[in-house]
């Protein structure tokens, strides 16, 4: 379980294939990963395989690749990365499950005073799970929906602290990010399915 406060932005220096789907080197600030503890890159959430100081490696199996852009990662490939939370961890986003729902587009980025303003393609099957005011994972980074401008687009404002502390700040129009739905959204969902046609 994650947050959705990025805590550091990495570097993937090392990307090679595998029987079972693309393995991954980052460098990152940390310095006390553990082998097989959860971590979440772009909000996706991922195993440690092996660490050292400052860089881990980790594994996307084709599950993963089939709902993520990670397949397209390069070397140089800055990510957002946060651990999972623990018990004590105080909560200042939103719950984050690291499971990816979809990949959106930005169709528009511009500055408005010190806030940038995102709007985002996404795919019609999270529309409905979108609301004004609500809370949505975009690259792992727990955001709040200020509008819906149009059908299968959300709008998000990035303040200046997180422009300079995740890779949120550098996405233009065209760009593609990963897109977590809220959880409790997700499960009303599931539960008022078998009664939407009654």
């Amino acid at each position: 379980m994650f947050t959705g406060i990025i805590s550091d932005v990495g570097t993937i220096d090392l990307v090679s294939a595998s029987a079972a789907g693309r393995e991954l080197r980052a460098k990152c600030a940390f310095q006390d990963l553990t082998d097989g503890e959860s971590i979440a890159i772009n909000g996706a959430c991922l195993t440690v395989r092996e660490h050292g100081s400052g860089w881990f490696t980790c594994a996307a199996v084709e599950t993963t690749l089939a709902v993520t852009v990670i397949g397209a990662w390069g070397v140089g490939r800055r990510v957002n990365l946060e651990r999972a939370m623990r018990p004590l961890d105080r909560f200042g986003g939103h719950f984050v499950q690291g499971h990816v729902d979809g990949v959106a587009q930005v169709t528009s980025s511009h500055l408005d005073g010190d806030s940038q303003v995102i709007d985002l393609a996404i795919p019609p099957s999270l529309s409905e799970l979108m609301v004004e005011r609500g809370s949505v994972a975009i690259d792992g980074a727990s955001l709040t929906i200020i509008a819906l401008p149009a059908p299968d687009t959300i709008r998000v404002s990035i303040i200046d602290y997180t422009r300079r502390h995740t890779t949120l700040g550098a996405l233009k129009a065209g760009d593609t990010v990963h897109v977590e739905a809220d959880m409790i959204a997700k499960h009303v969902r599931a539960m008022l399915a078998p009664h939407r046609d009654t």
